[in-house]
């Protein structure tokens, strides 16, 4: 089996030789990124370090982001939309030009045997709330769901153009970054998610699909509430950098066979451990768990700043070993 068979096996559930893998070199990568190039009317911005030593950064669709350091994601500082008049003027990002999905198609076509994702500008919550800042949004959704509701069409009509240009790019999957909880709760009622997005997720998947793509989400927090939700709606693959956070027995005793997990070894609970058999342990546990016993469901992960979580490089690669000493069914399941 090639790289590509192997990861579509495992979301399908089709048993594939070993368990798929996103490792760095000199371990395996079964994966190939396609970006997506800036809009031309709207040329992006790098960080740039300011006298103060803030870092400052302006994202395609007008968001002004901050940091304190250089290694870090930051935040929104100031939203593109401060008022809702600003809506009707706003210059908005044109995710329709064929000729920015070409970075994609490139590294598509350089890479065959690889699976093949390609990286969405986001899905409509963490569009809009960047553009609004998180604390008014959230308050948005108590006091002006009709605006909401408008913002959140107005963000799922552009990113369906995204999938698009992705399809026609050569993707084998469109994967997104939502976060949706605290450490402990969805930012949001498990039922006000259902009733205002829910039906977006179910629109945006079922056009990936009509497009023969996968759809592939990464979420930070404790978001067990609506994961049952999420498969519904539609999500193909949940990767995960805490599984440890919810549980990866739990989860996989409830939706094991239903979704595919996509895990490095837990980065707060495990890896900070700093000890070489319980991060073996862990990283055999999620393959023979979340990976069904050799069906599939599980792709071993890498999480991309050992800086931001002040983590000597070394101990992800104690897990790397580890997910390459159990990456078949029989090394998994050896006693």
């Amino acid at each position: 089996m090639d790289s590509r068979e192997i990861v579509v096996r495992t979301i399908e559930f089709q048993s594939p030789e070993r368990i798929a893998m996103s490792l760095p070199a000199p371990y395996p990568n079964d994966i190939c990124w396609g970006g997506i190039a800036p809009d031309p009317g709207r040329p992006g911005t790098s960080w740039q370090e300011q006298p103060d030593g803030c870092w400052l950064m302006v994202d395609q669709w007008g968001n002004t982001w901050a940091r304190l350091e250089s290694i870090s994601m930051g935040e929104v500082a100031k939203g593109a939309l401060e008022s809702w008049d600003q809506m009707k003027t706003h210059r908005w990002p044109d995710y329709a030009i064929a000729a920015r999905y070409e970075p994609a198609r490139k590294a598509f076509s350089e890479n065959p045997d690889r699976f093949k994702i390609c990286g969405l500008p986001g899905f409509p919550f963490a569009v809009a709330r960047y553009m609004r800042r998180m604390e008014q949004f959230l308050a948005d959704l108590l006091l002006d769901e009709e605006n909401v509701v408008a913002l959140l069409g107005k963000v799922e009509s552009i990113i369906s153009d995204s999938i698009r240009g992705a399809a026609g790019a050569g993707a084998d999957a469109v994967m997104f970054a939502e976060d949706w909880g605290t450490q402990n709760k969805l930012l949001v009622s498990p039922r006000t998610w259902r009733a205002i997005f829910r039906p977006g997720f179910q629109r945006l998947c079922s056009l990936a699909h009509e497009n023969n793509l996968y759809v592939f989400m990464h979420s930070c927090g404790y978001i067990y509430e609506i994961i049952g939700n999420l498969i519904e709606s539609g999500i193909d693959l949940l990767q995960l950098d805490q599984p440890q956070l919810m549980g990866v027995d739990r989860l996989a005793d409830e939706f094991g066979g239903k979704v595919t997990f996509w895990s490095p070894v837990d980065i707060q609970k495990t890896l900070q451990t700093r000890d070489a058999a319980i991060i073996e342990a862990d990283a055999r546990l999620m393959i023979q768990r979340f990976g069904m016993k050799g069906r599939g469901g599980f792709m071993a992960g890498y999480y991309g700043s050992n800086e931001a979580i002040g983590l000597d490089p070394k101990w992800q690669d104690v897990a790397c070993r580890a997910f390459v000493k159990y990456s078949t069914r029989k090394m998994s399941n050896e006693e």
